[in-house]
């Protein structure tokens, strides 16, 4: 086979894996926010404005502990990846243990701080009255449940690492399943409301964690025994990429905080709006959310295999795919926003944001993907603080002053133009310097490429 023909056939494998992975995760993650999407339209259904509000400040705040299990995710993951490029499973199997205990430990805490802040974090959002009763009374309910579902999120970052794509699909696929059984028996059937929707979590978080558990068990060696103080040998190389992976990851809800707080001057029907957005937003573009995960393996096994050539391409596929699906998921979001809006018996300012969202802006989503694979990049060759700096930046100064800028104009719905539009600059940016760290890997890690690809 020449060189052009061996090149071509390298470059389309990578871009298949990168869709077999992305595709096989999204399903998962599509899978659990659909039905979170049919839960809030269950919610609309009780005809309640105040509830449906509460919805949405509730998911502002939940995002804040579901990104600390990603960002400890991210650590674990690229650490087992590393050791099975390596070809050390042992050394994979001594790593997702102490990632597991580790994100465990640190989940309890992290929800434990984020429960007893819960006045205040409601009350700095902007939710006042019955609203901020019920918002309270629901985050009350499902924070304890969140170190759970971090468990979970760290396991499927192992099943990643192994290119188990199939497994770690089903670990959302099978709590989604729980939650679109729970739902409707507890919140419109025996009337619980919100109370319903928070034991319905409770349900679907325990399935997560148990179906996220069983086949590292049952198919990857188990777990390796630990100690104290191998736990805390282990905590400081987790922390040198989770610390960073993180603090990046908490950007994105301190940046949603802030414009849901802007959007709740203009009432509980903005809110409402800026909620149901919210909610089409990952089932819209759930295959570009699990790109970001599923592409960190394939970077960490190349990488410790040598083939920063490979490195290189799959990033450049990994983007080349983004854009193929926002293209298209925003053309069938504006084809179906009548129905879109009729289903969740949206009127007003909510019909109008909703439908701001469905084409225009979501398109503009694809510099998000920009900064979500570059990231993953960063991550994978050592740069997660550049990953941290960049996420902080698009979501304070690549957020805050547009959304201020445009919602004198427009109101709310330039507040949530300005949010989207503010990510342009830093996507680009976030690309420039991943380029610039795949070259500096390159020159640190010269020679001859060989051993496991992806």
């Amino acid at each position: 086979m020449s060189t052009a023909h061996q090149a071509k056939f390298v470059q389309g494998n990578l871009l298949r894996h990168i869709a077999v992975m992305s595709l096989s995760s999204s399903v998962g993650l599509m899978a659990i926010f659909v039905v979170d999407l049919i839960n809030m339209v269950y919610i609309s259904w009780l005809g309640d404005p105040v509830k449906t509000a509460a919805i949405g400040y509730a998911g502002a705040v939940l995002f804040f502990t579901t990104a600390f299990g990603i960002g400890l995710s991210v650590g674990v993951s690229a650490r087992v990846a590393r050791a099975i490029g390596e070809r050390d499973l042992p050394l994979a199997r001594e790593r997702s243990t102490s990632g597991l205990l580790l994100g465990a430990g640190f989940g309890v805490v992290f929800a434990a701080l984020v429960w007893a802040a819960l006045p205040a974090i409601v009350g700095v959002l902007g939710a006042e009255g019955r609203t901020a009763a019920e918002t309270l009374w629901y985050l009350q309910l499902m924070t304890p449940l969140q170190p759970l579902l971090m468990i979970g999120i760290v396991g499927t970052g192992i099943l990643r690492a192994h290119g188990d794509a199939r497994r770690s699909m089903m670990v959302t696929v099978w709590g989604a399943v729980v939650l679109a059984a729970l739902d409707p028996v507890l919140i419109l059937w025996a009337d619980l409301g919100l109370t319903g929707a928070a034991l319905a979590g409770w349900g679907s978080r325990l399935a997560i964690l148990v179906m996220a558990l069983w086949p590292i068990w049952r198919h990857y060696g188990g777990f390796a025994p630990v100690t104290l103080r191998s736990l805390r040998e282990a905590a400081g190389p987790l922390m040198s990429i989770s610390g960073p992976a993180i603090l990046t990851q908490l950007a994105t809800p301190v940046g949603q905080a802030v414009i849901t707080r802007m959007v709740a001057s203009y009432g509980e029907a903005a809110v409402a709006g800026m909620a149901i957005a919210g909610r089409l937003t990952p089932v819209a573009f759930g295959i570009i959310f699990a790109l970001s995960g599923a592409v960190g393996p394939i970077f960490g096994q190349n990488l410790g295999a040598g083939r920063i050539d490979r490195v290189r391409r799959a990033f450049r596929d990994a983007l080349l795919f983004a854009g193929m699906v926002i293209v298209g998921m925003s053309a069938l979001l504006f084809a179906a926003r009548g129905p879109i809006g009729d289903v969740f018996h949206a009127e007003g300012l909510t019909r109008d944001l909703v439908y701001l969202f469905c084409g225009p802006l979501s398109l503009l989503f694809f510099f998000n993907a920009m900064i979500f694979v570059a990231n993953a990049l960063c991550n994978n060759l050592g740069a997660a603080f550049q990953s941290t700096m960049v996420n902080w930046g698009r979501h304070t100064l690549g957020t805050v002053p547009f959304a201020l800028w445009l919602g004198s104009y427009w109101g709310a719905q330039g507040i949530l133009i300005g949010q989207a539009a503010g990510g342009i600059l830093f996507g680009f940016l976030a690309v420039w310097l991943a380029y610039r760290v795949i070259a500096r890997t390159e020159r640190t890690r010269a020679g001859t490429p060989t051993g496991l690809t992806a």
